[in-house]
């Protein structure tokens, strides 16, 4: 039977104190609910339904150009009034698929049991965890045979009740007939005055249908999002499972409850990460890669060979093999480096282009530059590539030597095998293969007293000498 997916993503997320809504907040760099739609799209529904309430503008604005179908809940009535806005454009020969926008973690093959047991002739299913606490979760009660009888929400819970670890995740599969002709019985007579989704269960009961609650392997594949603390703990989550399907490709990770990837990682052989490293946006890591400690590589490539050191902000940049980079260096975006160019510590590169063998060791910063092969730039060279209002470039030629501490003016040219002495500000440009200076006469002036800072206790000394003498 065909699958239509409804995603119940309206809610408020109150706990979490926030402006952003509860569905929007970043998981792995993403929004919780992009999570829950990727994993919605991998089962090939025929369509996809969400329904969106609280901040609903800015949910449909983060998903503008996917292919949903959007419902408005107006008024946050309980969850079996959220299924009930998509419902009505469900036809009835679907199995219906109940998602929830904050539970991001859940796969495919976990979901696709719901299915398997409607085609089993269940005539509903949903998943159950065991916990340790099921504090805040609506609670699973079987008979002595072990069959589900309903299941009764934290706040309508009663007595021993309370005292059952097997949690309803929100997440149920029924055909579409069923599950409207259930839920157009559901009342809301209970404490929170709410129409509970989850009362479809004991309805199923009574028409002498087969429930089914269906066990997940692991509680953190179904782990609920309401606050902040548990969003921390979907983060670990989730940072555990890229983890260990890394290591399964082979990386060597030196701690992986030390290592955040935010976006998409992908990595050759040998590659070594070491703690602390974050990877945001597409990451590729060539073979034998090694990553320092607290860096942070971002829509990045970074070629076989190659080694970050700790420490190390990069942003858009592409390698070739053997380069070496950082500690405490900044690489922005628009820069690229041919095979074995080295940048040092505290060095930053923007928008620039530096082909093989070139180093820049320490203390630089390099915008808008295309320095050519074997280069060697001194400490504390700076281009100036900025005039005020525009930006211009600068040209370094094949094995040009820079000395430190020198300014090149762009737009400006250094050609090829030039040298260009320390303490220079070039504002012309250098021809090749010769060196060139730009300094000021040195002077030596003869008597000059550096200033000094006034010593309040000399001047107390003699203001006090002077009074004596008046008196």
């Amino acid at each position: 039977m065909p699958v239509s997916v409804i995603v119940l993503a309206a809610g408020q997320g109150k706990r979490m104190y926030s402006d952003v809504p509860k569905v929007l907040q970043p998981l792995a760099g993403r929004p919780l609910l992009a999570h829950v739609l990727d994993t919605a799209r991998a089962l090939g529904p025929a369509a996809i339904y969400v329904v969106y309430g609280h901040g609903g503008e800015q949910v449909r604005e983060a998903f503008a150009d996917a292919d949903l179908r959007w419902c408005l809940q107006a008024e946050q009535l309980g969850t079996g009034h959220a299924a009930a806005q998509a419902l009505p454009a469900v036809p009835d020969d679907h199995v219906v698929l109940v998602l929830c926008g904050d539970v991001p973690l859940v796969g495919v093959a976990t979901l696709n049991r719901l299915d398997a047991a409607l085609r089993e002739g269940v005539g509903l299913a949903f998943l159950t965890a065991q916990v340790e606490d099921p504090s805040g979760y609506g609670r699973v009660l079987r008979d002595p045979e072990g069959r589900v009888v309903r299941i009764v929400e934290e706040a309508e819970a009663a007595g021993g009740e309370r005292d059952v670890r097997e949690i309803n995740t929100g997440l149920l599969a029924a055909g579409a007939a069923d599950l409207r002709r259930w839920l157009a019985g559901v009342g809301n007579h209970n404490t929170q005055r709410e129409y509970y989704l989850t009362d479809v269960v004991a309805a199923a009961v009574a028409e002498g249908r087969t429930v089914a609650g269906i066990p997940v392997e692991e509680a953190a594949e179904v782990l609920g999002v309401n606050d902040k603390a548990q969003l921390a703990a979907a983060e670990r989550a989730i940072q555990r499972r890229i983890a260990r399907a890394l290591l399964e490709q082979g990386a060597t990770i030196a701690d992986p409850d030390r290592i955040d990837v935010r976006g998409t990682l992908e990595v050759g052989r040998d590659v070594f990460i070491d703690v602390g490293a974050v990877f945001e946006g597409r990451v590729r890591l060539g073979d034998g890669a090694r990553i320092g400690a607290y860096s942070v590589i971002v829509d990045a490539t970074i070629g076989a060979g190659s080694l970050v050191h700790p420490h190390t902000v990069v942003q858009g940049l592409e390698t070739g093999a053997r380069c070496e980079i950082g500690p405490f260096a900044r690489i922005r975006p628009g820069t690229s480096f041919a095979d074995r160019v080295k940048i040092g510590n505290f060095v930053e590169v923007k928008n620039s282009r530096a082909d093989q063998g070139t180093k820049v060791n320490h203390l630089t910063y390099i915008g808008d530059t295309t320095l050519g092969s074997a280069v060697n730039v001194g400490a504390g060279t700076i281009t100036c590539n900025y005039d005020g209002a525009a930006k211009h470039r600068t040209v370094i030629g094949d094995r040009a030597f820079i000395g430190s501490g020198v300014m090149l003016v762009a737009p400006v040219c250094v050609g090829e095998d030039a040298t260009i002495g320390a303490g220079s500000t070039i504002t012309k440009d250098a021809p090749p293969g010769e060196l060139t200076l730009a300094r000021s006469q040195q002077v030596t002036v003869q008597g000059w007293k550096r200033p000094r800072k006034k010593d309040p206790h000399a001047e107390k000394e003699a203001e006090s000498e002077k009074n004596g003498r008046r008196d």
